[in-house]
This record gives structure tokens, sequence and C-alpha cells, in this order.
């Protein structure tokens, strides 16, 4: 559902929707465990969408439709008889703590 469209909806049902239902953004944390072979190709993919955290972990916010590209585009990359993805989907950016080196600081990015 588009902005646009978001406009339309009867407040009624607006309001019974989760907020990621009509078109607002969602923060997603990806975490994986694919076979050596599969994950440059994985890491490179969730790239496009997400911010690297560390080794296997991808966070970042996101709109509904890049959510279901990302699980599309993954699906395709994996075996899901072999490999595991965790989606972890919240409202709102969660405050963060580190402990130890933090590898790929969220304040690099500009």
């Amino acid at each position: 559902m588009t902005l646009s469209q978001r406009d339309r909806v009867p407040k009624n049902i607006k309001e019974s929707l989760p907020k990621v239902y009509i078109g607002e953004a969602m923060y997603v944390v990806i975490v994986y465990d694919v076979a050596v072979d599969r994950v440059n190709k994985v890491k490179k993919f969730l790239r496009q969408y997400l911010h690297w955290v560390q080794n296997s972990v991808f966070e970042g916010e996101i709109t509904l439709a890049e959510f279901e590209r990302i699980k599309a585009g993954i699906k395709e990359l994996i075996d899901e008889d072999e490999d595991s993805i965790v989606i972890y989907k919240l409202r709102s950016m969660p405050k963060r703590e580190t402990i130890g080196i933090e590898k790929n600081p969220l304040d690099d990015i500009i």
C-alpha cells in the first residue's frame, strides 16, 4: 500500500492495522548461518538494503516492499534444508549496546 493509498483507508480500518501494513517503515535485524559457498552471495545481496553490522548480521530501516524483496531474494540464494536466516522485525531502531569493538559503526553512515 502506497502512502497515497494510505490516505484513502477508512480511519477505523487504518487504526486496526499494524503500521507496517500501511506504508510505514520497519526496522529489521537479519542474522544468518549459511554454507560457506553462499555466504558472500547473501552478504552482497543484503548490503543492497541494509547496514552490515558484523559477520552474518545486518540491520536497518526498510519498507514493507523492501522487506518482501529481501525475503524473496534470500529464498533464491539459500538452501532451506541447510541454511538458516532469522529476521527480527521491530517498529523502530532499538537502543544498542556493544561490548567489545564495533566492527562497522552506524556512525560511519553518511
